[in-house]
């Protein structure tokens, strides 16, 4: 007879091996399932290694403007092959890395297309072999996909998802990115510093729509100055693939519909959950209208025994979030095994960060103004620019600014919202403050060094009680 597993994590992305090496750590004996490469699209096409691509834009863009900072640099160029070629090596390294963590904590490895048969068997098949595992319980991390227009279909040479984006078979020379979330937004300001020419189009009334509405209105001035044409409240409703191009036509906010010519178009609209073909269906596991796994807070879907993280459930979708639903799945699991010395705890939503690594940076967490005042708080708001910190000054990143709000009443960070350089790594101290519950009194007596990006965290909670210093 096989061996039963206490666990089997089905995908490897940033949820699910987390949650394998979570389980691992509290002693269950834990298998994880994988149908293409360990880290899952995070590690190998999205997160990682985007960000690779997005620092050599980054400096290739410093290059630019070496005169700026007193320096020269002549002849400046890049080569995109050798671009996406450190961006491939770091998804590689990490790739590998993911696999030694596996054998570090004794995770068994089955590489194939998993598939839920009910009681806690799941099938895996590879080049036309099966073998049946067996567990107790089975966590579902099988993340998500890009969606395509329905009338132009993703074909690799003009029309990419981001996994074509991150991959070109040449430069484009005039880009029309469709839909301007983290995605969309990220490759427009990755191609526009590597030379194309971007067009960004967007069917909400703002760019990065889910971020406040004073992040949206600054980035788009950003992104114009930096010469990207945007179109918000647009839409595209015909892509025509010739050999030299595309011509897609677009809707303007006014109704207006033009056809322009483009090189290449990259389609960022949202994500699909990968729901097909893994039995769901087959052992009864509940859906929402969007074909995502309904949860509890402990991540239990309506089957006993059967859990799911990650893309393939509620929004936000986060690397981060699933990691952290990956750790209270596996601990909540430990825990109904009989293990008392763990103790799960729901996620927040509202206690998530949000970063979007175009530039200007922009990161977030909590309520939007807009949000903050929809839920019946009565609010303060403080902002505190780049212009006024030394060290962003200094470091020539004088764009951007910090916006808190709290509670009037009870001084509660409701959210924190910043647009400008490096505002991703600051974001997580006001995550912690929402974690601890923070008001405004334990902020403002905090003390932050000098000279730092931080310091405008500061000076953003004074002045939302008139006590700002530097402006």
């Amino acid at each position: 007879m096989a061996d039963i597993y206490d666990l089997i994590v089905l995908g490897s992305g940033p949820g699910g091996y987390v949650a394998a090496i979570r389980a691992a750590q509290l002693g269950l004996k834990t298998a994880i399932v994988e149908r293409e490469k360990l880290g899952g699209v995070c590690l190998n096409w999205g997160c990682i290694p985007t960000k690779a691509l997005l620092r050599s834009a980054e400096i290739y863009h410093y290059m630019q403007h070496a005169e700026d900072y007193g320096l020269a640099a002549e002849n400046v160029s890049a080569d995109i092959e050798a671009v996406v070629k450190r961006s491939r090596s770091v998804a590689g390294q990490l790739n590998q890395g993911v696999g030694h963590l596996m054998k570090k904590n004794k995770i068994t490895v089955h590489m194939g297309d998993g598939k839920l048969l009910g009681d806690g068997k799941l099938s895996v098949t590879k080049d036309g072999k099966t073998e049946q595992l067996t567990a107790r319980h089975i966590i579902v991390a099988t993340g998500a996909r890009a969606c395509e227009l329905p009338f132009a279909k993703a074909d690799g040479n003009r029309i990419w998802t981001y996994r074509h984006a991150m991959l070109p078979s040449e430069m484009p020379s005039r880009l029309l990115v469709v839909g301007s979330g983290a995605i969309g937004i990220e490759f427009a300001s990755f191609y526009n510093d590597m030379g194309a020419e971007v067009t960004v189009v967007e069917m909400m009334d703002r760019v990065v729509p889910v971020e406040d509405a004073e992040i949206s209105a600054f980035l788009e001035k950003s992104l114009v100055r930096q010469g990207m044409t945007i179109m918000t409240g647009a839409g595209v409703s015909e892509i025509e693939v010739g050999s030299a191009g595309v011509k897609a036509t677009i809707r303007d906010r006014q109704g207006n519909e033009a056809v322009q010519d483009y090189s290449h178009v990259i389609v960022a609209i949202g994500i699909v959950p990968n729901v097909e073909d893994i039995g769901l269906e087959d052992v009864g596991i509940e859906c929402d209208e969007r074909s995502h796994i309904r949860t509890d807070g402990l991540c239990r879907t309506n089957v006993p025994g059967v859990w799911a993280i990650g893309d393939i459930t509620a929004p936000p979708w986060l690397a981060h979030k699933a990691s952290h639903e990956g750790v209270i799945a596996a601990e909540a699991i430990a825990q109904t095994l009989g293990n008392a010395d763990v103790h799960p705890h729901e996620i927040d939503p509202l206690a998530i960060p949000g970063c979007t690594y175009c530039r200007p940076q922009i990161a977030s967490v909590g309520l939007t103004e807009a949000k903050a005042r929809e839920a019946g708080h009565n609010i303060q708001v403080g902002k505190f620019p780049f212009i006024g910190n030394g060290k962003a000054i200094a470091l020539g990143e004088a764009e951007g600014f910090i916006k808190t709000i709290f509670d009037a009443g009870t001084g509660e960070l409701l959210g924190a919202h910043m647009i400008g350089a490096e505002v991703t790594e600051l974001i997580q101290g006001y995550t912690i403050g929402k974690t601890l519950e923070t008001t405004e009194r334990e902020l403002i007596g905090t003390v932050f060094p000098h000279p730092t990006l931080s310091e405008m965290m500061h000076e953003s909670v004074l002045a939302a009680f008139d006590r700002a210093v530097h402006i």
